[in-house]
C-alpha cells in the first residue's frame, strides 16, 4: 500500500479518506514510514479550530493520518463521493490497536490526563489485554514542558523502545505536542484526547445507538451543558457556515 494516503480538504483541513478497518490496515502496512510521525483524530471542534488558526492547520495537515473522528466529517466525505469513508473514533481506534498488538512485541507508552485517571486506565487495560507490553505511563503536568523536560521525556521514550506513544492532552495542545516531538523519536505518536478516560470509564460513553447516529456529542452535552455549549452549538454552527461558504457540502 502506498504511504501517501488519500486525503480530502474539509474547510481547508486535510482529513484522511479511511474507515475503521482501512485506517488500521494503512497504519500497519506502512508502520516503518509512520515511525517519527503522528496521527490525529479530527472532529468538528478541531477542524473549525484549525480552519481559524493557520499554525494549527499546518500541524493537522502535516500528520501521517488524520482520522475522521467526528461523524459530520465522514458524512461530508461521502457526499463528495468517498463512499468508503467512515467514522473512526479515538477510543475505538486505540482499543483495536491494543487488541491487535497484545500478543506481539510492540510496546506502548501512555502520556497525559491525571495520575488517578491513568491508574484507572492501566487497570482496565491490564485486565482486558493481560499480555500487552506497557513500557511507560506518565500523567500530564498541565503546563508547557521546558526544553529540558521535553528532552528528558524523549529520552525515557527512547529508552523504553516504545512503538506507540499515546498522547492524551486535549486539542489543540496534544497535536502541537506531537508535531513538536514525534520526529525526534522512533515511535508512532497518536493524539487521542479523552480516549484513555473513556476506556477507563472515567468519562461515560454514549449508548451504542447514539454513537451509530452520530449523537455522542449530544450525550456529552447533556452531561456537561455549561462547559460544552460553546463547543457544540457555536462551533457546529461555524462548521456549517464555513462548509456553505466554501461550497463544501457539494
Amino acid at each position: 500500500m502506498s504511504n501517501n494516503i488519500e486525503k480530502i480538504k474539509i474547510i481547508g483541513v486535510d482529513i484522511s479518506v479511511v474507515n475503521f478497518e482501512t485506517a488500521q490496515r494503512y497504519l500497519f502496512d506502512n508502520f516503518e514510514e509512520a515511525r517519527g510521525n503522528y496521527i490525529c483524530a479530527a472532529n468538528v471542534h478541531t477542524t473549525v479550530t484549525a480552519h481559524e488558526n493557520y499554525e494549527y492547520r499546518k500541524i493537522q495537515n502535516s500528520s501521517f493520518m488524520t482520522l475522521p473522528d467526528g461523524k459530520p466529517l465522514s458524512v461530508v466525505g461521502k457526499k463528495r463521493g468517498k463512499n468508503l469513508m467512515g467514522r473512526v473514533t479515538g477510543p475505538d481506534f486505540l482499543e483495536e490497536i491494543l487488541r491487535k498488538t497484545e500478543n506481539s512485541e510492540m510496546k506502548h507508552y501512555f502520556y497525559g490526563t491525571t495520575q488517578e485517571n491513568l491508574d484507572s486506565f492501566v487497570s482496565v487495560v491490564k485486565q482486558t489485554y493481560p499480555n500487552l507490553k506497557i513500557v511507560g505511563v506518565e500523567p500530564s503536568v498541565f503546563r508547557p514542558l521546558s526544553e529540558q523536560e521535553e528532552d528528558e521525556l524523549l529520552e525515557r521514550i527512547d529508552e523504553s523502545e516504545a512503538d506507540f506513544v499515546w498522547i492524551a492532552l486535549g486539542a489543540p495542545r496534544q497535536e502541537i505536542f506531537c508535531n513538536k516531538l514525534s520526529g525526534r523519536s522512533n515511535a508512532v505518536w497518536v493524539a487521542v484526547g479523552g480516549a484513555l478516560n473513556v476506556i477507563s470509564g472515567v468519562i461515560p460513553r454514549a449508548p451504542q445507538w447514539m454513537q451509530d447516529y452520530g449523537l455522542e456529542w449530544f450525550y456529552r452535552f447533556l452531561k456537561e451543558p455549561k462547559r460544552l455549549f460553546k463547543r457544540y452549538f457555536v462551533t457546529n454552527s461555524k462548521f456549517l457556515w464555513y462548509l456553505f461558504r466554501d461550497k463544501g457540502i457539494e
